[in-house]
């Protein structure tokens, strides 16, 4: 059974730019890679600063963790932010193309 992941955040104005580059250069990484068991989204939302990821992973292991770019998205994480990251364990009820 996979496991989905919800994660929410807010960051700093003058680093939501910066944000979603490092965001952006793991999904370069991910295209390039192309990691079984993984099924990853993320959307920054209309307020400029808030930002969702969504993950799906099937397996014991997140194949996130083997990313250098993620790596690189995650070490600062922490000075970025200004609100969370909140991180969920979710159900899918349903899905239309998403999931």
């Amino acid at each position: 059974m996979p496991t989905v992941k919800v994660i929410q955040y807010r960051v700093k104005p003058e680093l939501a730019d910066e944000n979603e580059r490092l965001i952006r250069d793991v999904f370069v990484e991910l295209a390039v890679e192309k990691p079984d068991g993984l099924r990853y989204a993320t959307f920054r939302l209309a307020d400029g600063v808030s930002f969702l990821h969504v993950a799906e992973v099937e397996g014991e292991v997140n194949p996130l963790f083997d990313s250098a770019a993620f790596g690189v998205f995650q070490r600062h994480i922490g000075d970025r932010t200004v609100e969370g990251p909140d991180t969920s364990d979710a159900t899918l009820v349903s899905s239309y193309r998403f999931l």
